[in-house]
C-alpha cells in the first residue's frame, strides 16, 4: 500500500530547552499525575522525575496513578487544579493528541485549559507475539490474522498501543480483535498467562520477555532499527510505512506562572541530562528533546493534526 503512517517527534516541532535556574518552585507537595497503572512506560518515567525532584532539589513529590477513558481521566482532574504548580500530569499522545478527535466531546480543551511545561522525550513501540505460535515474520503474522484470526492486547481505547494496532490493520489489510486493558501491564500478564496471542508494547520495557525468550517481537514501528535491539525488523523496512512514537511531557493547569514554568522547564532539562537518568532513560527506551514550553505547546498543536486523520480511518471512537 502507498498509504503512508508517520507519527513521530523528529517530524514535528522541536526547540531548545529554556535558560532558568532550576530548583524548588514551591514549598508544598508536588503530585504528578499519571494517566495510566504503575508499571508502564510514563509511570516510570513519573516516579523517576519524582525521585529527582526530591533529592537533587528539596522538591517533595509523588505520583498518582489515575487511569481510565484513554487518559481522559487524569487530564480532566489535572486541568481543574490550581495552577499554583502543586499538580502536573505526566501526559503523553492518549489525553493530548488522540482524545481531542477520539472523542465527540472532552470536559477538557488540550490546550487552553494547559500549560504544556516541558517535552520529555519519545519511546516506540513495536508488535509481540506469543513463542509457541511459531510465528517469527511479519508476514507469518498476516497469514494468521487473516486466516483463524488474531487477539491482540493493547493499553486502552485510544492509546499509542491501540492506534498502532489500527494502523497495521489499515496497512496490511487485516482485521485483528482487540482487546483494551487499563496499562500494558496487565496486558502483558494476560498475554504471559495464554489468553492474548499477541500485544503491542514499547520495545524497551519488554526487554527481560524478549532475552527470556517468553515474548516473540515480530516488527518495530520506528524509522529505523533499535541500537540494542537490532534483530527486531521495523515495519518500514519490511514494506509497511508504520512509524508512531509514544512522546511524554510534564503539563499543569492554564495560568501557570511563566517564571515558574520556566523553572520547572530547566529542572526537567537538567535533570534529563544527568548521566545516571539518560542510562535509566534508555533500559525505558526513551530518547530525551529539550523544548521551550511554547515550543511543547506548538508540538501539541501540531500532534493534534498530525494524528487526526489516522484516528478517523481508524475509527476509534469513545
Amino acid at each position: 500500500m502507498k498509504h503512508i503512517i508517520t507519527l513521530s517527534a523528529a517530524a514535528l516541532l522541536l526547540a531548545t530547552a529554556a535558560h532558568a535556574e532550576p530548583g524548588k518552585w514551591t514549598d508544598e507537595p508536588v503530585r504528578i499525575v499519571v494517566t495510566f497503572p504503575p508499571g508502564g512506560t510514563s509511570d516510570l518515567i513519573a516516579r523517576l522525575l519524582a525521585q529527582y525532584f526530591e533529592t537533587e532539589y528539596g522538591q517533595k513529590a509523588v505520583v498518582d496513578n489515575r487511569p481510565g477513558a484513554g487518559g481522559t481521566v487524569a487530564a480532566d482532574y489535572v486541568s481543574e487544579q490550581a495552577p499554583d504548580g502543586t499538580t502536573l500530569i505526566l501526559g503523553n499522545n492518549a489525553p493530548f493528541t488522540i482524545a481531542p478527535t477520539q472523542f465527540d466531546e472532552l470536559p477538557y480543551d488540550p490546550i487552553a485549559d494547559f500549560t504544556h511545561i516541558a517535552y520529555l522525550g519519545a519511546s516506540t513501540p513495536a508488535l509481540f507475539v506469543q513463542p509457541s505460535s511459531g510465528i517469527t515474520t511479519l508476514d507469518g503474522y498476516i497469514e494468521k490474522a487473516k486466516g483463524d484470526g488474531i487477539t491482540y492486547g493493547s493499553s486502552g481505547v485510544g492509546s499509542i498501543t491501540h492506534i498502532l494496532g489500527k494502523a497495521v490493520d489499515i496497512e496490511l489489510g487485516i482485521e485483528q480483535i482487540h482487546v483494551p486493558y487499563q496499562g500494558s501491564a496487565p496486558a502483558i500478564q494476560d498475554f504471559r498467562a495464554g489468553v492474548l496471542e499477541a500485544y503491542y508494547d514499547m520495545v524497551a520495557l519488554n526487554g527481560d520477555l524478549i532475552i527470556e525468550g517468553e515474548t516473540q517481537p515480530i516488527a518495530l514501528a520506528a524509522p529505523e532499527r533499535s541500537a540494542k535491539y537490532p534483530d527486531i525488523p521495523t515495519f518500514r523496512e519490511l514494506g509497511h510505512d508504520i512509524v508512531i512514537e509514544n512522546w511524554t511531557g510534564l503539563s499543569g493547569p492554564a495560568g501557570m506562572d511563566p517564571a515558574m514554568v520556566e523553572t520547572i522547564n530547566d529542572t526537567v532539562a537538567e535533570i534529563m541530562q544527568m548521566p545516571a537518568v539518560i542510562e535509566q532513560l534508555d533500559t525505558f527506551g526513551v530518547a530525551h528533546t529539550p523544548m521551550e514550553s511554547d515550543a511543547f505547546t506548538g508540538f501539541v498543536e501540531g500532534a493534534i493534526t498530525t494524528w487526526e486523520p489516522l484516528i478517523k480511518a481508524a475509527n476509534v471512537n469513545g
